[in-house]
């Protein structure tokens, strides 16, 4: 199990919460906007982030960015709907895979099989909710069905799971190039 800090936890959830703000791509999009972080914000806040309220905290600051982006940032509301709500379930799973795998996590090679199971088993979760929902729920499709859904999934899931892990890659590179550092400050003094 991971351990961190107070300090650090409140760290890392303030790396967390501005990563989520920023890369909000599909309202900040510019040249030099990343792609949006939040799936990998939710898992990695269940991975490092004890509080029970971090969660809702984050679907809050979502919720929020949206709402800015619509109404002062000129952002089209077409991907807001009655299905909205169904980012809860999707970042939920997100964040819940994240804890799994917390309980899981060694700095080894042996457990990067729970890192990637429990990763894909988030993002599918994730995918199905929130692109499942907005396609089945939001009222965009004359008449959705699952014929229909299916080659959607295959076209805009990988797309997601690259981005998500493009962003663990980085936080594990991360992770490891930390412990190595406080493992040899620790050895030296």
């Amino acid at each position: 199990m991971l351990s961190l800090t107070p300090r650090q936890q409140l760290a890392t959830g303030l790396i967390l919460a501005l990563l989520l703000a920023v890369t909000r791509s599909h309202h900040w999009a510019t040249l030099h906007s990343l792609p949006d972080a939040s799936w990998a914000v939710f898992f990695l806040a269940g991975v490092y982030l004890r509080a029970r309220w971090i969660a809702p905290a984050l679907m809050l600051g979502v919720a929020l960015t949206d709402y800015l982006a619509i109404t002062w940032g000129g952002v089209d509301s077409f991907c807001i709907s009655t299905a909205y709500w169904t980012l809860v379930p999707a970042y939920g799973a997100l964040y819940l895979a994240g804890r799994t795998y917390a309980r899981h996590h060694r700095l080894s090679w042996s457990a990067l099989p729970w890192l990637l199971g429990c990763a894909v088993a988030g993002a599918a979760l994730a995918e199905l909710f929130s692109s499942g929902g907005f396609y089945f729920l939001s009222g965009q499709f004359a008449e959705p069905s699952l014929a229909e859904f299916a080659p959607r999934l295959v076209k805009y899931f990988p797309l997601s799971l690259s981005t998500m892990a493009t962003y663990l890659g980085l936080a594990a590179v991360i992770h490891v190039a930390v412990a190595n550092w406080r493992g040899n400050a620790q050895h030296a003094g």
